[in-house]
């Protein structure tokens, strides 16, 4: 995958500015010969800062931007004057960035509005000149604050698709072919494993100008949990869907070991997405008649609701929709 633009991992090395030094200075001119301190404040340090922006859905844009550092704040200076704060850089990302520290772990925030903005390393406070400590007690104080040093250190930035619909399923079980018939999305189509190397989203109309989307990720197979396949590195893009839409072929010998397989396969990766909504679609369906569907229900899971599908020849495409869009705003 080193030649592709979808890039949903980067570790990047930031540091914030640091605060600029407080001035101790007393006030001279003419005819003034013992001035008061009036040495100003130190401008702040710059912060770090991410931003949502709907323009991008790939981290690509900072996979070799490892080093970004923020200005310092300028030192005050006499006759009160506050040293300039440093210059704030503002990191756009997509949707659905989260951001962890690279040495614990740690979940430091989620960024999933347009226009949110988050503090990843924040800028070092100025230092107070010497007029911010004169008193009644101390009125010529000689003495003042260094600025506060900023923030630096290594961090994780994971991208998780926001989308309505996630698409689960074994490698070739036609999820990028439905994809591409619901929406305008163009993945890749073959007939072999692992055609879809990356997650893609579409867009999918539906009735009145209205539209939810869709996500599809590569296959998952027995295993993936524990590092097998490619479907273990895209399984947090399903975290944030609302709905799974599961899809087993008509070919499969045994539909609900497959559906239970891929249940299993979440569990172990994350067990809350087995709280999300869910539904079967056999794919692939022209390859069944009327006799060889209703045998195949008979071995359908009991507990999930189900539609035979077909991308080749539009079966059941229009009803897949209305289900899903009606799962979708069932809470409406």
């Amino acid at each position: 995958m080193s030649d592709s633009n979808f890039v949903d991992y980067v570790r990047i090395f930031c540091a914030s500015g640091n605060g600029g030094k407080g001035s101790m200075h007393l006030h001279r001119e003419k005819y003034v010969a013992k001035g008061g301190p009036d040495g100003g404040n130190g401008g702040r340090g710059g912060h770090i800062i991410l931003k949502g922006s709907p323009q991008y859905w790939t981290l690509i844009h900072l996979k070799y931007r490892k080093h970004i550092r923020a200005e310092h704040g300028a030192a005050g200076s006499g006759n009160l004057c506050t040293g300039s704060d440093g210059r704030d850089i503002v990191l756009d990302v997509p949707l659905g960035t989260v951001a962890r520290n690279a040495e614990t772990g740690e979940l430091l925030f989620e960024i999933t509005q347009e226009g949110e903005e988050q503090i990843l390393c924040k800028g070092g406070r100025g230092g107070m000149g010497n007029a911010f400590f004169k008193s009644s007690t101390l009125q010529t104080p000689r003495f003042a604050q260094p600025g506060e040093a900023g923030v630096e250190g290594w961090f994780i930035l994971e991208l998780k698709l926001l989308a309505d619909v996630g698409l689960v399923g074994f490698p070739n079980a036609g999820k990028s072919t439905l994809l591409s018939v619901v929406s305008a999305a163009r993945p890749k189509i073959g007939d072999y494993a692992f055609t879809t190397l990356e997650p893609n989203l579409g867009i999918v109309p539906y009735r009145d100008d209205k539209s939810f989307v869709m996500a599809d990720i590569p296959g998952i197979i027995e295993g993936a949990h524990e590092g097998r396949g490619l479907g273990i590195r895209f399984l947090r893009h399903i975290e944030r869907n609302s709905l799974l839409l599961f899809l087993v072929p008509a070919e499969s010998p045994d539909p609900a070991a497959e559906y239970q397989i891929l249940v299993n396969e979440l569990a172990q990766y994350n067990p809350q997405l087995l709280n999300k909504a869910r539904l079967l679609a056999i794919s692939k369906s022209d390859m069944l008649d009327a006799e060889l569907e209703a045998q195949t229900k008979i071995l359908l899971p009991k507990d999930i609701p189900h539609v035979f599908i077909s991308s080749v020849t539009g079966k059941g495409i229009t009803e897949l929709k209305d289900i899903l869009w009606e799962i979708l705003n069932q809470d409406d």
